[in-house]
């Protein structure tokens, strides 16, 4: 293997990404809403492709690949659940979150939780909103840094900490070039380049073992159970299970980092176009993931042999490197490297300036309209996430889940609540946050927890939660 040359392919394009990302930047206008959401004028194609991927992040090339690996063809039903759950959420989620956040001048997702379309903002909604987003996207940034540290230990023997701190360093400089407006340019460039060098990998592993037949057939003579599309044992049957991964795409309203993307679309009508853009490019690309992830049990069948637990785990979290280093041409290992990290810094950038957002605008809002203050968070953050990313226990997969749920549940059903323009009371709005994230976090602990994902219970109890108090109090009070 030519290492040199896939240093320099590598380089390349990270160089390329950093030039968009410095370009963008002189579109910048000094104000702390251009920082946070690019003055609102954002093109629907730049904010489709910037959502799409954000969206799919190292979870998708590392964790859902290696999961793939493990679990076989079943491995199929996360995507589909989380593909048709985010689909159901833009036919009326992200056009109010335009028009709303627009209206009430919020900057950040807390702070359109907080505030109302009377213009009241409640401190106490916004400062929990913030603290969450800050300590789940924190996380989730960290889980981003994590796959790009088991990339370049996979591909150069690199120690795990290098991808971490090359990926934290690349991602505070554009970020703090160009805010977020750099940021959605950069993951623009990012997504071609993904989908690109998935494509090629994807074509070289159909060239040397065949098509979707010859895959099957070799599945199944590894382990018959690689090619069983239910999964087995499931205690409350395989309609909640998968009823729990359509929650986990509709929790997509509950990502702050995906959606500050539509607070800076241009305007609310070119939602339908990004949502056309976003879908195709999203189909394909996790269609392309689950196969290359099949494609690599076959072609890597002893990536985890003799290991268990989480060794498995991060052994099964390295095949799409592993493969390929063993599929691909020196070049294009550079290039299928600078999509993998691609994939990773377009989440992790979003996520540290969602949680610079978070900062200034909702935890300490003498800050608002500082943009030393944004920038200085913005490397706060990065910080804090590469902490998480060099000391994390877990792996890609897992994190992100977590993260996902816990922002899901804590943001979603109020912001649902919000948008829907329902009355709703500090205590209450308090009360969803952290009832939705208490669940979340207990799940885990329940019997049989694994068979559901935690988000469908995480999002069902604010919602619950809050109907009983509608009609006890705030429907009767209407009355009189």
């Amino acid at each position: 293997m030519n290492s040199t040359l896939i240093v320099v392919s590598f380089s390349f394009f990270l160089l390329a990404f950093t030039a968009v990302g410095a370009f963008a930047s002189r579109k910048k206008r000094n104000s702390s809403e251009d920082y946070l959401v690019a003055s609102r004028d954002v093109n629907p194609w730049l904010v489709a492709l910037s959502a799409v991927s954000t969206n799919n992040s190292g979870y998708m090339f590392i964790g859902l690949i290696g999961y793939t690996w493990t679990a076989g063809i079943q491995a199929v039903w996360i995507s589909v659940g989380w593909v048709f759950g985010d689909f159901l959420t833009w036919f009326w989620v992200h056009k109010r979150v335009r028009q709303q956040s627009e209206i009430v001048g919020a900057k950040s997702v807390p702070g359109l939780l907080a505030t109302g379309q009377d213009g009241v903002t409640s401190r106490p909604i916004a400062a929990v909103g913030g603290v969450l987003t800050f300590l789940f996207l924190g996380g989730y940034a960290a889980a981003q840094l994590k796959a790009g540290s088991i990339t370049l230990n996979a591909v150069f023997d690199w120690p795990m900490w290098a991808g971490a701190v090359i990926g934290a360093v690349i991602v505070a400089i554009y970020c703090m070039a160009g805010g977020i407006r750099a940021s959605i340019w950069t993951d623009a460039a990012q997504s071609v380049v993904m989908l690109g060098s998935m494509a090629l990998l994807l074509g070289a592993c159909f060239l040397q073992v065949g098509g979707v037949s010859s895959l099957f057939e070799a599945l199944e003579l590894i382990d018959p159970s690689l090619v069983s599309v239910i999964p087995e044992g499931l205690a409350w049957g395989f309609g909640l299970y998968l009823l729990g991964f359509v929650f986990a795409g509709i929790g997509t309203i509950g990502q702050p980092h995906i959606l500050v993307r539509f607070m800076a679309i241009d305007e609310t009508k070119s939602i339908a176009k990004a949502r056309n853009i976003y879908f195709s490019w999203y189909t394909v690309f996790s269609v392309a993931c689950i196969l290359v992830g099949l494609y690599a049990r076959v072609l890597l069948p002893d990536l985890g042999a003799g290991l268990t637990g989480a060794e498995l785990e991060a052994a099964a979290e390295s095949a799409l490197p592993e493969l390929s280093i063993l599929m691909l041409t020196p070049v294009l290992i550079g290039v299928m490297l600078a999509g993998l990290f691609s994939a990773t810094m377009s989440t992790a950038d979003s996520q540290i300036l969602s949680c610079s957002a978070a900062v200034t605008q909702d935890v300490f809002p003498r800050w608002s309209n500082s943009v030393i203050a944004s920038k200085v968070a913005t490397i706060s953050v990065a910080l804090l996430a590469l902490f998480i990313a060099l000391f994390a226990s877990s792996g890609v997969f897992w994190l992100v889940m977590l993260a996902w749920a816990a922002l899901a549940a804590a943001v979603g059903p109020l912001l649902v609540v919000r948008l829907s323009g329902l009355p709703l009371s500090t205590n209450m709005g308090v009360m969803m946050m952290l009832s939705g994230l208490a669940t979340t976090v207990a799940w885990g602990f329940f019997p049989f927890a694994g068979n559901v994902y935690r988000a469908l219970p995480g999002m069902l109890v604010p919602l619950i939660l809050y109907a009983v108090a509608y009609f006890l109090f705030y429907k009767r009070r209407s009355k009189y």
